[in-house]
């Protein structure tokens, strides 16, 4: 009869993968301290993240760090224009309050769509595959409306997510501790399983 306690047991595989989780979520937040360095960052977490799914990671330091040097340009490009992104489309809406113009309703909820369709699926692909920001954010996009269902889940459960650890005080302090890497995790394991069946298909693997 196997204990709670072996190295065999489901609690203490819970456990072991729990505390992964907590302390990639600790060097994210370390590495992110400068905020230009959040896409990196980001990109490092992702790079991990999608080892931790099939069970191939080793030491989550080492790994992060390759993570972040191999992707730290790519990344912080990227999140460069995920911020210019966000500030335009913030400004549109703006523009709409202001004016109460229904073009500017029009253009926002558009580029809403054509953001996350862009940037939702590059930070798991930059982390997984070797290719230039323009070619990240295309695939990306072109791998999002091609998946819509799985994209429309990876979009509630993140959603979800956030909101669940912004439910009162205490998930605010479980949301510091896990919640960056809980929404990472989930983005890039659902982001793996696609790539897969995206590789199988393309004759890759």
């Amino acid at each position: 009869m196997k204990s709670f306690f072996s190295t065999d047991s489901g609690l203490y595989r819970f456990i072991s993968k729990l505390s992964q989780v907590f302390f990639l979520n600790v060097l994210w937040l370390l590495f992110s301290l400068p905020i230009v360095t959040i896409g990196a960052s980001t990109a490092a977490a992702c790079y991990v993240a999608l080892r931790m799914t099939d069970n191939e990671e080793g030491y989550i330091f080492r790994d992060f760090k390759k993570g972040f040097k191999d992707n730290w340009k790519q990344g912080t490009v990227l999140f460069l224009v995920s911020a210019v992104a966000a500030y335009a489309l913030y400004l549109d809406f703006q523009f709409f309050h202001a004016t109460d113009s229904i073009v500017f309703l029009i253009i926002g909820i558009i580029s809403v769509f054509i953001c996350a369709d862009a940037l939702i699926f590059s930070f798991p692909l930059i982390a997984r595959y070797k290719n230039t920001v323009p070619h990240t954010l295309q695939n990306s996009f072109e791998i999002s409306t091609r998946n819509p269902g799985w994209t429309i889940l990876i979009i509630l459960l993140a959603a979800f997510e956030i909101v669940l650890f912004n439910w009162n005080t205490t998930m605010v302090f479980f949301g510091i501790c896990f919640g960056p890497m809980i929404v990472i995790y989930t983005v890039c394991g659902i982001s793996k399983r696609i790539f897969q069946k995206i590789e199988i298909d393309q004759g890759l693997k």
